[in-house]
């Protein structure tokens, strides 16, 4: 699969590869259409707004499942005596759980964490099924048919009258979540110039944040589990529009050849960003032309035992699905974890995303002028003293502790983007999906235990900001362990990584032994 997360913007050094019998080889889709215009902005303006839903449907735990405090219905057993049959719940601040529902608490609650493990089970599952779809038929209509799967999916289990059947629906409904951010990702990285892919690659992480933000406010308003569930389904629908307005990708009609289609495209968008048409039939002709003597040198095929063949790619590979793991593990515990500090739930969460918008926005700057390496180092340290302090702080003032966690998340949300980028470039041409591709699955493992670490706080309400701080930790020690990537030219291949890698260790060496300072 063509994944926008393994393009990257040009570098310093000229690829050797860029050129053929003394011929440049040019991205004929942004000849032809401009790096970034008003068509651009429009349709990814539009693509944007599936994020919105993917936040929701991800995070929507917090509050389908909240911390809820409870009793046996008989006052004189226990809560979780065995002997208790039936629980009363607080319903001063939700009406309706999926706990007071179905009787989830004590030696049930597990059931209620495994509704956000069944979450990312199925996004993990969407990623692959709908990667397939839009490789084989394209990345629009696969796109359109996860936003009608997810709104569809999503509203039944809004109205489930069984928690079997509210499971399988949140299933069908976290796959086409699954779906819509490896379609729409991969669209808008296909459509965006290279100078600006990485760019809109970080921001296209503003939407999710903002739909994180508007999330307490939905629940805010809808106290009862089902008319949240719904309402946040259902707006869902409104994406068909899609089917008028989003173009197919060019670049998977090109691969395909399918000249007609692509040209009919390239032609509309060149058209509304006003630059000429003329030469578009021709050099995409051309470019078709040319294109299985292209494909003999960049289609080099990669295995996944690659990835841990040699030494050099096994540290990197290690490294980097850790901190994969980390970012999935961390940023989804915490998330549902903030929902269980003291305080206003509503404010704590609303908080937690506010904080991601301004720290999205930061990893443009940050990764550009400090590095990937260094800015996954600084969000990892700064998340996990963060986390771990919040084990030790006392409960009152509440502030401190909402403070803390919005510190924390502020670290997670900027490693997040960064360890996109970093991934993308980290990996040789002919393993980078394969590479990306495993790493991002550490990513859902994560966020399938993340709810079980959360459900900790229940033993002893230190441990779960322990552990999420402890584990960002040792993922900046093994960031150590890689290069950094910034204006690099990007290896083709295994061995020119672990040249690359060789190279940088004699130039460190050099520079000790000359009592110089070397700049990661």
């Amino acid at each position: 699969m063509q994944n926008g997360t393994t393009e990257q913007p040009p570098t310093k050094e000229k690829d050797p590869q860029q050129q053929k019998d003394g011929v440049p080889h040019v991205d004929i889709v942004q000849k032809s259409i401009g790096v970034l215009g008003r068509w651009h902005i429009w349709i990814c303006l539009a693509i944007f707004l599936v994020k919105f839903p993917v936040a929701w449907h991800q995070l929507s735990i917090v509050f389908v499942a909240p911390r809820t405090e409870f009793e046996c219905a008989d006052p004189e057993l226990n809560k979780c005596a065995a002997n208790c049959s039936r629980h009363t719940f607080d319903r001063s601040v939700f009406s309706e759980t999926i706990q007071s529902e179905w009787d989830l608490v004590c030696s049930k609650q597990y059931l209620a964490d495994l509704a956000q493990t069944i979450t990312m089970l199925g996004i993990l599952f969407g990623n692959m099924v709908f990667g397939y779809l839009s490789d084989k038929f394209g990345r629009k209509f696969p796109l359109l048919g996860a936003v009608i799967l997810q709104a569809v999916s999503g509203t039944i289990a809004g109205f489930s009258p069984w928690f079997s059947l509210f499971l399988v629906m949140r299933f069908l409904a976290a796959l086409a979540t699954g779906g819509t951010m490896v379609t729409s990702f991969v669209l808008t990285m296909e459509l965006i110039g290279t100078e600006w892919r990485t760019v809109v690659g970080i921001l296209y992480q503003i939407p999710f944040n903002l739909g994180h933000l508007l999330l307490p406010a939905i629940s805010y308003f809808l106290r009862d589990w089902r008319y949240f569930q719904t309402a946040i389904s259902l707006p869902s629908l409104l994406l068909v529009f899609y089917y008028w307005v989003m173009p197919e990708s060019p670049r998977w009609l090109l691969a395909g050849g399918k000249k007609e289609e692509a040209i009919a495209v390239l032609e509309k968008a060149a058209n509304y960003n006003k630059l000429p048409t003329k030469n578009i039939r021709t050099d995409v002709t051309d470019y078709l032309t040319h294109k299985g003597n292209s494909e003999q040198i960049n289609n080099r095929k990669g295995k996944i035992m690659d990835l841990i063949r040699t030494p050099i790619m096994r540290m990197y590979t290690i490294a980097i699905c850790f901190n994969w793991l980390v970012c999935g593990l961390c940023f989804f515990g915490v998330s549902q974890f903030i929902g269980q500090l003291g305080g206003n739930i509503f404010l704590n969460v609303a908080l937690s995303a506010v904080i991601q918008i301004p720290s999205t926005l930061f990893a443009c700057w940050a990764t550009k002028v400090w590095g990937r390496r260094n800015t996954l180092i600084s969000a990892n340290v700064l998340s996990g003293i963060s986390l771990i302090l919040i084990g030790f702080v006392p409960d009152q003032p509440t502030w401190v502790k909402s403070t803390l966690s919005t510190a924390g998340m502020f670290g997670l949300a900027l490693s997040f983007p960064t360890v996109y980028i970093y991934s993308g470039e980290l990996f040789p041409t002919m393993v980078r999906n394969i590479g990306v591709g495993t790493s991002s699955m550490c990513a859902r493992l994560g966020s399938m235990v993340a709810p079980f670490v959360t459900s900790l706080v229940t033993v002893k309400p230190w441990i779960p900001p322990i552990i999420f701080g402890v584990i960002p930790l040792v993922g900046a020690l093994l960031c150590f362990k890689l290069p950094e990537t910034l204006d690099c030219k990007l290896p083709d291949t295994v061995e020119e990584a672990e040249m690359f890698e060789i190279r940088a260790r004699q130039k460190k060496m050099d520079a000790v032994a000359n009592g110089t300072e070397m700049v990661p």
